[in-house]
């Protein structure tokens, strides 16, 4: 037995050897991996470069304001068209066309107009009546009327129909409704083109849904924003709740760690069953009421989410996800009820070293901050530089055309070649775009936008991981607690993470960005290749995207405990990688047994903090409760505010329990570097608590006898 211990310690790297010096994390220490923090910072500058490269090209006005046929802006303060914010389209059923994916704008004339058209009139009977001067503004700027009917909607001087429109994103739609089930613009069915040609109003619906994107998700994009804009105050309100929650839950597990664990417990299991028993009643309910049996399928994609929740198939689907959930955790709690009694254990030693290092709570501000500080310039620099475009003109004819799709230029295209091999063409602006090196190099600027967003985004978790680790080692390597604590253990930590550990720091950011920045090419790469039928392709690309899956989550694995390692010893990225790796695996039967209990445990949290605030947020929106006199605001989609409550409950939860993680996993690591540099004797005695250590040991004890059984 001795000599196969001692091969299974040779593979997995040599055990700690006792050090009466060793006190915890290592105050005199060097700088490591500098050649990688040298990179970092010349990579900030070149970023910082492009960011100003960007802001010097970019217009962010291309994203906010519509342009006309001309490739000015609608309703831009210092423009022409200041006073003119919305667009109109003469013609909108040619943007059913197909050049409108192609080249990202509709075939037909567009101008800026101050309002919508609010009613049905054609040119041909305004032109000779009172309603021309109100016909007259939706036409081209400067028209004369001096030419026939047949040669201004041929010149597409002016629109040959005025349809009642509504604005929508600054663009005029046609007002759509229904009408005893027929689709209708104002009071018609019909609309004429101007020619004498009638056509049925479904084409013009079918070619305004297609209009830049499909209309219904431009119409769920503003009822989503409307909704937030009436109800972002209960949002905020429902996120201080989630906030105070965790704050609450937390200081409860630092005085009643055991307590806690099994009333969360106890709780999660209440919640998914009262959920379980809500979906039945809902399903019950439903029972004959016409239209519920209607399945999903059938029922097809809406965008009225509502609708879902008057079948009986999916409160049903609702019912067996919940109750798959709830049977699974019970089995796992009975299979691993002894192992969370060790687990407990290790929270108990965490909820004293974050009581001790209660400022370490706060620590996740710092972080959300500087990730916020990563987003907001990524996401800017990414407007600026798909916006640093030229504007670009293309020839559109309706007619059989050999140039249409060409680059022309306005001002010269009435006397140009163009203009005689196209009669009835028009030099229109087409898209932001542009033939210079500096336009060609744009697809490589956003990949090294979106590369260096993810190595600081990870270098600032990073840098958030190695101050925790290094303020909660600090706790355990203490001998007695908490006298022999420094004076202020995170601020320690995280002036030696800055100013030795920058380049590990850097270097474990930038293995985890390379991984991430792959992802995204293969999510891109697989996006393009979903028209193709070549099933090979698709089931390589299926492989490698799973591939870089585990290969991302290992590496997170590998640089959080390499991180801990860094904080207590200095050493470099590798070198603590290693070390840590080899730890881990001389100890492997103790991360399953304490290390993802924990986990799942703190999960468990995560998730009854969620549902307790969602089931509140369910009850307020849906007008079940009423608080005083207030009650919720009327919603188009009242899932909009309850999903946002729910997601932000979760990243509020997680992160505080990230705190908890955190000393977890760096507790655990001084656990098994403890065992190894000490016996418990006098001589050598044990860093651990002694509530630690007896329940610790005697659950290492269990297991060590259950692998001799074994063997």
């Amino acid at each position: 037995m001795g000599g196969d211990r001692q091969h299974y310690y040779g593979k997995h790297g040599t055990p700690q050897k006792y050090d009466p010096t060793f006190k915890g994390p290592i105050y005199n220490r060097g700088c490591t991996d500098v050649i990688c923090c040298v990179i970092l910072l010349l990579a900030i500058v070149g970023y910082v470069a492009v960011g100003i490269i960007a802001w010097t090209h970019g217009d962010p006005r291309k994203v906010i304001y519509p342009t006309d046929s001309r490739g000015e802006f609608c309703g831009q303060k210092g423009t022409k068209n200041a006073d003119k914010p919305f667009l109109f389209y003469f013609n909108i059923v040619k943007c059913a066309s197909p050049l409108v994916l192609l080249e990202f704008q509709c075939p037909t004339p567009q101008i800026c107009v101050e309002q919508c058209p609010d009613r049905y009139l054609t040119f041909l009977n305004a032109r000779n009546s009172k309603d021309f001067e109100y016909y007259k503004q939706f036409c081209v700027p400067g028209f004369q009327n001096n030419k026939g009917v047949a040669e201004v909607l041929r010149d597409g001087e002016c629109p040959a129909v005025l349809t009642p429109s509504k604005p929508l994103a600054r663009r005029c739609f046609p007002a759509i409704h229904a009408h005893k089930g027929v689709l209708m613009v104002g009071n018609e069915t019909t609309y004429e083109d101007g020619l004498g040609s009638r056509k049925n109003i479904t084409e013009l619906v079918e070619g305004a849904k297609k209009a830049n994107g499909v209309l219904e998700a431009r119409q769920l994009a503003m009822r989503i924003f409307e909704d937030y804009t009436v109800s972002w105050y209960w949002i905020v309100i429902g996120l201080v709740i989630a906030m105070v929650m965790s704050l609450l839950f937390v200081i409860l597990l630092r005085f009643l760690a055991g307590i806690m664990v099994w009333v969360m417990i106890v709780m999660v299991i209440l919640v998914l069953g009262y959920g379980i028993f809500h979906c039945y009643m809902e399903y019950a309910r439903l029972r004959g009421e016409a239209g519920s049996d209607v399945s999903l399928v059938d029922l097809g994609f809406q965008t009225d989410l509502r609708v879902y929740l008057h079948l009986r198939q999916t409160w049903m689907a609702f019912m067996i996800i919940l109750s798959i959930l709830e049977v699974i955790i019970i089995l796992l709690l009975i299979f691993l009820r002894k192992r969370i009694l060790i687990a407990i254990a290790l929270i108990k030693e965490a909820s004293r070293a974050v009581g001790y290092v209660m400022c370490s709570m706060l620590y996740p501000l710092v972080t959300f901050f500087l990730l916020c500080l990563c987003i907001a310039y990524w996401a800017s620099t990414a407007v600026f530089l798909s916006t640093s475009n030229e504007a670009v003109y293309k020839i559109f004819d309706d007619a059989a055309c050999p140039l249409v799709g060409k680059t022309c230029k306005p001002e010269n295209f009435p006397s140009s070649n163009e203009s005689r091999l196209c009669p009835n063409g028009r030099c229109q602006f087409a898209f932001y775009g542009g033939e210079s090196g500096y336009h060609r190099a744009l697809l490589g600027l956003q990949i090294f936008n979106a590369f260096m967003f993810f190595w600081l985004a990870n270098f600032v978790l990073a840098l958030g991981q190695v101050t925790l680790a290094g303020a909660f080692a600090s706790y355990y390597w203490a001998l007695r607690k908490p006298d022999d604590l420094p004076a202020f253990p995170l601020f320690s930590a995280f002036g030696r993470a800055l100013r030795y550990h920058t380049g590990s720091l850097a270097f474990g950011a930038l293995i985890l960005a390379i991984v991430q920045i792959i992802r995204v090419m293969l999510e891109y790469l697989d996006q393009r290749l979903k028209a193709a039928e070549n099933k090979f392709a698709k089931f390589l690309m299926t492989c490698l995207k799973c591939c870089f899956w585990c290969l991302e989550k290992f590496i997170k694995f590998l640089n959080r405990n390499a991180y801990i390692m860094i904080a207590i010893y200095g050493t470099n990225f590798c070198t603590s990688a290693r070390n840590a790796f080899f730890l881990l695996m001389r100890n492997i039967i103790r991360v399953a047994v304490l290390d993802k209990v924990t986990d799942f445990l703190f999960l468990l949290g995560k998730l009854l903090i969620v549902g307790s605030v969602g089931i509140l947020a369910f009850f307020f929106f849906t007008h079940r409760i009423r608080i005083v006199q207030d009650t919720a605001p009327p919603l188009n989609y009242y899932w909009v505010p309850i999903l946002t409550v729910i997601i932000g409950s979760y990243l509020i939860a997680h992160g505080f329990f990230s705190v908890y993680g955190m000393c977890v996993d760096t507790l655990f690591l001084c656990f098994c570097e403890d065992l190894e540099r000490n016996d418990g004797s006098q001589e050598r005695p044990y860093f651990m608590s002694p509530e630690l250590r007896d329940i610790l040991l005697k659950g290492s004890a269990e297991e060590g006898k259950r692998e001799e059984v074994e063997e």
